[in-house]
């Protein structure tokens, strides 16, 4: 929502600065310019010439009109699709875990999900009034259908909250299935429509282009005809005009191919060609703002994105590991349980690491070497591990969650399927300004075609994975935040095993620099 609004911000000084006001004036000087230098004649040829600027401001006029109605919908769509599906997933999972009712929190727009619910359909049905394009249109109606349908889901669930207790496994059920898919609908509605929004705005600029193209003709056919009447004045007004004019047409040309750091330069002719060339440089600007402000949008909302998707628990695993703490102690294994309970609590420290995406490779091993010791509880009969990471490689940088996502795969779909027992090995060393660490299996392994479409898919942006999503978070993640020169390969061999390496720069880690969190821990360690 800050980002948001300070784009807004931004936008709306970049419409303040392409206003037709200085245009005004430039006509005014231009006729206090030419009067007492024409004849009769040169001022009855002022009439085509007033009949083209006003043409030129009309068009400008209506060009920053609709620039400025499009910056206001991607502006309001832009602070939705950054704080919404957050908002609302928190507001009902808040709701069927405490055990309040609707009625509790209708008063506190943060908390009610109609309430955040009325006030995306008011401002969306505001914006498929307005006149916009057919593809946008299309992506606000399928929104609203959308809306309705979450809804109908959290009408759903206010019922069974109503009804009295019996319900939580089947609304945590319908807010799993149900209102989070849904959410996440919704947020891909409205990143469609910001899509063909900024579309609209590529139509704008070739319009405008048109335009002045058609005010650069005009000019020529009705300076051509005063020439042959005129041929002294004719000279000046060639030299005092055709040079900025052309010089606007190569930067409006220019910013028609995308290049939007074109600018006119020392236009000072005091007539439209100055007020067009300003409006010219002021368009350029602004497209350049918003074209870099989109894609800054667009990247963030993707780390947020995979951050958010890297701190979700498998909880599955956390039942599972529960199960067995209580089948140690009823086994009379109390120390074995005590030993699960401490490897459990050192997993979720290191999942949680104060909500820092970077840690040290010896906080990953710590990580990797709980959840194999709690694994190891579950199956000792078929389970070995081996951690061999050079402490040379303890204090450089990781992303978080790198290596237990390989780890677990090599369990579940290597060593699990495997008569007898089975190992996973970890390796690490420092190759000169790389380090490279590798999780090995005797497993299973895959066969060739299986290994190709595994490539395949983690090759993809994870939300297009159909398999293998934990392996593609992973090298997404590598890529997106160190380069695509990083990243993750996988071989295997069928009944042999299989063997994934992580290649990351050699990057010693400094707390204070990551995630612009890094004084955070020191402030937690003092309030403790």
């Amino acid at each position: 929502m800050i980002f948001a609004e300070e784009k807004g911000r931004t936008a709306s000084e970049a419409s303040a600065a392409a206003a037709p006001a200085p245009q005004a004036s430039g006509v005014h000087e231009k006729r206090r310019s030419l009067k007492g230098k024409l004849s009769l004649i040169v001022a009855l040829s002022i009439i085509p010439l007033v009949a083209m600027v006003l043409y030129l401001i009309i068009s400008l006029v209506s060009y920053s009109n609709a620039y400025e109605e499009i910056v206001s919908n991607m502006t309001i769509a832009n602070s939705y699709s950054l704080s919404f599906k957050e908002d609302m997933d928190e507001s009902v999972y808040k709701l069927v875990v405490s055990g309040k009712s609707f009625d509790e929190v209708k008063d506190n727009p943060d908390e009610n999900p109609y309430a955040l619910i009325d006030d995306l359909r008011n401002d969306f049905t505001r914006l498929e009034v307005i006149k916009t394009d057919d593809k946008s249109r299309d992506w606000l109606s399928y929104l609203l259908r959308n809306i309705d349908t979450l809804e109908d889901r959290v009408d759903d669930i206010k019922a069974n909250i109503d009804d009295g207790e019996g319900h939580y496994n089947e609304n945590i059920d319908m807010v799993n299935n149900d209102i989070y898919i849904l959410t996440e609908l919704i947020q891909d509605n409205i990143q469609h429509y910001i899509y063909y929004q900024t579309e609209s705005i590529e139509v704008l600029k070739d319009q405008l282009h048109q335009q002045v193209f058609i005010f650069i003709i005009l000019f020529c056919i009705v300076l051509a005809a005063l020439m042959a009447f005129l041929i002294p004045f004719v000279i000046r007004l060639i030299r005092n005009i055709m040079g900025p004019v052309s010089q606007v047409t190569t930067v409006t040309q220019k910013i028609a191919q995308g290049d939007f750091s074109a600018r006119t330069k020392d236009i000072h002719t005091k007539d439209e060609i100055e007020v067009l060339a300003d409006n010219v440089n002021t368009m350029a600007g602004s497209l350049d703002v918003m074209v870099t402000q989109i894609h800054d949008d667009e990247t963030k909302m993707r780390h947020a994105e995979l951050r958010l998707l890297q701190e979700q628990i498998n909880p599955h695993f956390l039942y599972n590991t529960l199960d067995t703490i209580v089948w140690l102690i009823e086994g009379g294994k109390e120390e074995e349980a005590e030993d699960v309970v401490v490897s459990l609590s050192n997993f979720f420290r290191q999942v949680l690491s104060h909500g820092r995406e970077y840690i040290t490779i010896s906080d990953e091993t710590k990580h990797i070497r709980s959840y194999l010791e709690i694994q190891k509880v579950r199956y000792r009969d078929i389970l070995n591990y081996e951690i061999d990471i050079d402490p040379e490689l303890d204090n450089y940088e990781i992303l978080k969650l790198s290596l237990q996502p390989i780890v677990e795969n090599s369990l579940y779909h290597g060593i699990k399927y495997k008569r007898g027992v089975g190992t996973v090995k970890v390796t690490g060393r420092k190759d000169g300004e790389r380090i490279v660490l590798k999780v090995s299996d005797d497993g299973v392994g895959m066969k060739n075609d299986e290994l190709i479409r595994l490539r395949e898919e983690i090759g993809r942006p994870c939300k297009d994975t159909e398999t293998g999503f934990g392996l593609a978070n992973v090298n997404e993640r590598i890529r997106m935040n160190f380069g695509s020169e990083y990243g993750m390969t996988i071989d295997s061999v069928e009944n042999e095993g299989t063997e994934v390496t992580l290649v990351i720069p050699a990057i010693p880690y400094s707390k204070d620099d990551k995630d612009g969190e890094g004084g955070q821990d020191e402030k937690e360690k003092q309030n403790i």
